[in-house]
């Protein structure tokens, strides 16, 4: 091979390699930056590129997407002098490749100190409890200083947001105590107006279930009273339309003294004037029964034919006489111990006649 055509290979692949490295294929969301003989001389897009070999170079590729950033807990006192780590998460974009280049060396490690920076400021006007409860104000405000301040880099800061919040052991201890003894306290409210509305229930159904008794003993007291005024009405209105004379309350009379001789109330007896008067019209009755039949039939008295009713009837009242009899005695006897042992006035029974 001779000279000629081994200087024609050496400039053609001289050539190629000149072409080769003059031409940039940017992917899409990146960006190059171009320095031609060390100045800032254009910024590459996506797509297809040419630059010039050898005078201009391209920086490594910056990426356009959204990026998320999270820094390591950071110690901050807060207004009530409680040291609490902090976790942060950063979201940002870069907007322009130039500025990100040229205006700040590590734009990661600045945002992290201007994090820190502006979370200690915005932490240390708060308690513990509004940093616990208001995140949403501390994202805003980390969020305004940190756009404010990376504008000028190239970098807009989309979201800001507080990762953790970690106080101390000991005050982890206390607010666990405290919201136990909260539950503890809501629970002790809930049982107790359980309890009252259960006895508040409880009274009421026995308020309202003495009203219905009362009101039932009430409606059977009045219909009682009725009925034993109409059984009085229609025992007098009888009495009355039967004219009973004086034979017929002599009889009943003399049926009711031993029943006034049997209460145990009674300790003295007084046997009334009108008990011999009862007895003797009882039988002048029975006589002028009989004398009066046989006048007004105009014969003479036949001789008495035997009649079983009327032979219980006479025994039944020889019976009830016998009994008055002896209830009569008994309580004249026990009268006269009781008046003996202590002296009481004497009580007369109403007559039968008046009855």
């Amino acid at each position: 091979m001779s000279a000629g055509v081994i200087a024609l290979i050496v400039i053609l692949v001289f050539v190629v390699f000149v072409a080769a490295s003059g031409i940039r294929i940017v992917p899409q969301a990146r960006a190059g930056v171009v320095e031609r003989l060390g100045r800032f001389q254009r910024t590459l897009d996506p797509g297809l590129a040419l630059i010039v070999p050898f005078v201009d170079r391209v920086k490594p590729l910056i990426d356009l997407r959204e990026q998320v950033v999270s820094f390591p807990p950071q110690p901050v006192i807060t207004e009530d002098n409680l040291v609490v780590g902090i976790d942060t998460v950063i979201y940002f974009t870069v907007t322009n490749a130039k500025d990100v280049t040229y205006e700040v060396a590590n734009p990661l490690q600045a945002m992290e100190q201007l994090t820190v920076t502006t979370l200690r400021n915005v932490i240390g006007g708060m308690t513990l409890e509004e940093t616990l409860t208001s995140r949403d104000t501390v994202n805003s405000q980390l969020r305004v200083v940190l756009d404010e301040a990376t504008g000028k880099w190239g970098i807009r800061v989309n979201r800001v947001e507080l990762k953790s919040v970690e106080p101390p052991r000991t005050v982890q201890e206390a607010m666990e105590k405290q919201m136990r003894a909260e539950r503890d306290r809501r629970a002790t409210i809930l049982t107790a107006e359980g309890v009252k509305q259960s006895q508040i229930l409880t009274a009421e159904g026995e308020k309202q279930s003495a009203v219905l008794k009362a009101e039932g003993a009430r409606t059977a007291a009045i219909l009682r009273a009725e009925g034993e005024a109409k059984a009085i009405e229609t025992v007098f209105r009888a009495i009355h339309d039967g004219a009973p004379d004086e034979r017929l309350l002599s009889y009943q009379y003399l049926q009711m003294l031993p029943q006034l001789a049997k209460g145990e109330a009674n300790k003295i007896f007084v046997i009334p004037s009108e008990f011999s008067q009862a007895l003797g019209n009882l039988g002048g009755a029975v006589s002028r029964f009989g004398a009066a039949g046989a006048a007004d039939n105009g014969v003479p008295p036949r001789p008495a034919v035997p009649n079983p009713a009327a032979d219980d009837a006479a025994a039944a009242a020889r019976q009830d006489s016998e009994a008055a009899a002896a209830a009569a005695r008994a309580a004249n006897a026990e009268a006269e111990g009781a008046t003996s042992a202590t002296p009481s006035r004497p009580v007369e029974l109403p007559p039968g006649g008046d009855a």
